[in-house]
């Protein structure tokens, strides 16, 4: 049995807010006692007090969560601005949280101390790691998804899939808080590690098309894309835009070896006098690659492609709640179609189910069950969970 059950509030004032989910959450709760938990937030709340709240109702929760940009819930639909706890409990599934701190200076060690803290409380082989790391931190520095990706394969085996997304502050890309227990970091790795009679499956989608033929990288490192087929990637990107410069309306699909099977990265910045492109994630040299252009209405579908693939790999009889994370680009670009995302999920159900999650700075997720996890810009990743 897994039981999973929603807090919603789009109230302003923090202590409301989490009175109010709170009210929610025992509500449907009835008696139970949940194990864990997801907490989803907008950048401007007193999350130190929201993690006190949930610890005096629910004491020593397996409790982790970040900040977002923008709420989603099958109480309230897309929110920003807004707070969402999601918590989970079961009889036959077991579920333990971690944390790793100081992801930026050490990405590897981070995932390390993290896994350890939550595997070292079961004999039980983790099956699913959901995390919600940091994407901005306190002065301003990135951390690398790439990194934090291997560090997690390294310290959980790359059989166990890796799905979540990385914490968001609407847009202003300056601090993100992640939440462990009753700490609140900006620089931190959590992780929700989960074992014993689980069933999950997992889908992704993108929906931007790809234009002109498929090229490779010639040269490259790590974000910072110099050749493509040759020529400098400025000159690749003018060929099919001309003067406009790369922006995230126009990423790359990067796809994996000789399959159709890829993800996107999202270009930042460009150096006119090298004609570098500066991505937001890693470009490796020898990857193949093709331009892509958006179509909003494809990608308002792809969440619904991304659903159905996760539904038609669910191995069991039906999963009990969906999770899902979509990429603050995807928002950004879609405006104010982007509710249509969580919309066409919600249509989409074979029944009623609880359905949390926020808009990431970027996503994890295997490309296919059983598959290599990768880290993903622009994407919409869905998680089915239940249980036999």
């Amino acid at each position: 049995m897994l039981k999973t059950v929603l807090g919603h509030s789009d109230d302003p004032d923090s202590q409301d807010a989490i009175e109010e989910v709170l009210e929610q959450c025992t509500r449907e709760l009835a008696g139970m006692l949940p194990k864990a938990g997801l907490l989803f937030a907008a950048i401007d709340f007193d999350h130190a007090l929201i993690l006190q709240k949930i610890n005096q109702v629910f004491p020593g929760l397996q409790l982790i969560g970040c900040t977002t940009d923008g709420e989603i819930s099958s109480i309230l639909g897309f929110q920003q601005d807004s707070l969402t706890l999601t918590l989970f409990c079961s009889d036959t599934v077991e579920i333990y949280a971690g944390v790793g701190r100081q992801t930026e200076q050490d990405a590897i060690a981070a995932a390390h101390q993290a896994v350890q803290q939550a595997t070292e409380k079961s004999l039980t082989p983790a099956k699913l790691c959901i995390t919600v790391p940091a994407s901005y931190t306190a002065d301003g520095s990135t951390t690398s998804g790439e990194q934090i990706l291997e560090g997690l394969e390294l310290a959980l085996g790359k059989n166990v899939p890796v799905v979540g997304g990385t914490a968001g502050d609407q847009f202003r890309f300056q601090k993100t808080y992640q939440f462990f227990g009753t700490e609140v970091f900006t620089d931190a790795l959590p992780v929700l590690i989960f074992a014993g009679d689980l069933r999950f499956s997992h889908g992704t989608g993108c929906g931007w098309q790809p234009i002109g033929s498929k090229s490779t990288v010639t040269k490259s490192h790590n974000t910072v894309l110099y050749e493509i087929d040759g020529q400098s990637a400025l000159n690749f990107y003018q060929k099919y835009l001309g003067d406009r410069p790369p922006t995230a309306e126009h990423p790359l699909y990067i796809y994996e070896g000789d399959s159709d099977r890829c993800y996107l990265r999202v270009p930042n910045t460009c150096d006119l006098e090298t004609g570098s492109i500066n991505f937001l994630g890693n470009i490796p040299q020898g990857a193949i690659v093709q331009l892509a252009e958006i179509s909003r209405d494809q990608v308002i579908a792809a969440s619904e492609t991304s659903f159905k693939m996760a539904l038609d790999n669910y191995p069991g009889t039906e999963p009990e709640a969906v999770l899902i994370f979509s990429c603050c680009c995807r928002r950004w670009l879609l405006g104010t179609r982007a509710k249509e995302e969580y919309d066409l999920v919600k249509t989409a159900l074979p029944k009623i189910m609880p359905i949390a999650g926020f808009y990431t700075y970027g996503e994890f997720a295997p490309l296919q069950q059983q598959g290599s996890n990768y880290y993903h810009q622009e994407t919409f990743v869905t998680l089915l969970l239940g249980t036999a």
